[in-house]
């Protein structure tokens, strides 16, 4: 799938794009339809694999317009080429919509949780290998105390793993609850409260995802999802920032393994897996925002337009963040550092790094000493490394 306004979004192919909302809408059917079958209330199992596929794309984006969402338009289509009534019976097309969307952000979940285990792995040795590379810290923009590259990489580290437990932490559920949410039809067709709940146990379990109660309005499940989605992001943005910083020519202390080129300048060396990852972490939050917006507006049992909103917002927010997390790792895997650059500058600039130092020991009547005055760094670097091992050993 090209995107000429989205440099790099091939790295999402397959992921959470028109075929996989397809795919992912016939299976909640094919799931529903199952259980139904099983539970001894629809009369006969149909396979609906193949029945549509990406060349009915265009048609039913089209017809999605008519009803306001694309779950009708593939129900309808299930339902003449399978020739049984039964598709779709008792469900409604938020139910459809919802879960298939737990379908695509699932496996979007996982690709990330691949890429930021392996960006933990590789961030934990860069620590580990310049615990001691001496650099000068900056805040401000400005000079500041002294530091090691080592101790800003746990600070990258702390963020990726930071994000990497958000991300854990989701439980994605199905969404199946009938026209407003109690399951009222379904209850007619199976015959009690008791087996209606159990048909969407079943169909959750089909799915491999959480059975809840009906989350028509209540969207706190999107939301999660955004902001674990965007905690990536930012973490990536953060590193991204401070590579394009200190890639600048005065500065030096780090580069990109394949910088990118110039259409006029030969000899430019542009960070652009970095800007590009700026990019990500910037266009995030705005669509994050929209996924909230449209939660406090979703009013009635299915919401006049929030509930739309939703999807594209998410859909966006989703690949973008597959493409910036597979930028990250290989920005990551390939990043130079020049730590004698990094000791000279520090060197260089070593009586405003220790200034701080000189008015403490004066205020304290104390001489001054002559380690780096690193403080606590090694310490800040072995916690930080002890929980990067032990995320690495749950994500084994």
């Amino acid at each position: 799938m090209s995107d000429l306004f989205w440099p790099g979004i091939e790295r999402a192919d397959g992921l959470f794009d028109d075929a996989a909302l397809l795919a992912a809408m016939v299976a909640v059917e094919q799931a529903w339809l199952d259980a139904l079958v099983d539970a001894g209330t629809a009369p006969t199992r149909v396979d609906l694999s193949g029945l549509l596929g990406p060349d009915d794309l265009p048609a039913l984006a089209r017809a999605a317009e008519a009803g306001g969402n694309p779950a009708q338009p593939v129900a309808l289509a299930l339902r003449e080429r399978s020739g049984s009534a039964w598709v779709h019976r008792g469900l409604t097309s938020q139910d459809v919509v919802d879960t298939a969307l737990a379908l695509c952000l699932r496996d979007v979940a996982d690709t990330i949780a691949s890429e930021v285990a392996g960006q933990v792995s590789r961030l934990a040795e860069l620590a580990g290998e310049h615990r001691s590379t001496l650099m000068a810290g900056r805040t401000l923009a400005q000079h500041a105390v002294p530091i090691t590259f080592g101790s800003k990489v746990t600070g990258w580290l702390t963020g990726v793993l930071d994000a990497a437990d958000r991300l854990g932490a989701l439980a994605l559920p199905a969404q199946l609850g009938g026209a407003a949410g109690t399951l009222s039809a379904v209850t007619e067709l199976a015959g009690s409260a008791a087996d209606a709940t159990a048909l969407v146990d079943a169909t959750a379990a089909r799915l491999d995802l959480v059975a809840v109660v009906p989350w028509h309005t209540s969207r706190g499940k999107v939301t999660a999802a955004g902001d674990a989605l965007l905690s990536c992001t930012d973490a990536w943005g953060r590193i991204a920032t401070d590579v394009v910083t200190l890639s600048r020519p005065e500065l030096g202390e780090v580069s990109e393994l394949a910088p990118g080129g110039s259409s006029t300048m030969p000899h430019k060396r542009n960070p652009v897996l970095s800007v590009l990852i700026r990019r990500a972490a910037l266009a995030a939050p705005p669509l994050a925002a929209t996924l909230h917006t449209a939660a406090a507006l979703a009013g009635d049992e299915r919401p006049d337009g929030p509930w739309h909103a939703e999807w594209a917002a998410l859909r966006d927010l989703a690949r973008r963040t597959v493409v910036a997390g597979s930028q990250a790792t290989d920005l990551l895997a390939g990043l130079r550092v020049d730590g004698d650059r990094m000791r000279a500058t520090a060197r260089g600039a070593w009586s405003d790094l220790t200034a701080e130092r000189v008015a403490i020991a004066a205020f304290s009547g104390t001489d001054v000493g002559t380690d780096n005055y690193l403080g606590t760094s090694d310490a800040l670097i072995d916690a930080v490394l002890a929980r990067a091992a032990t995320y690495l050993q749950s994500a084994s």
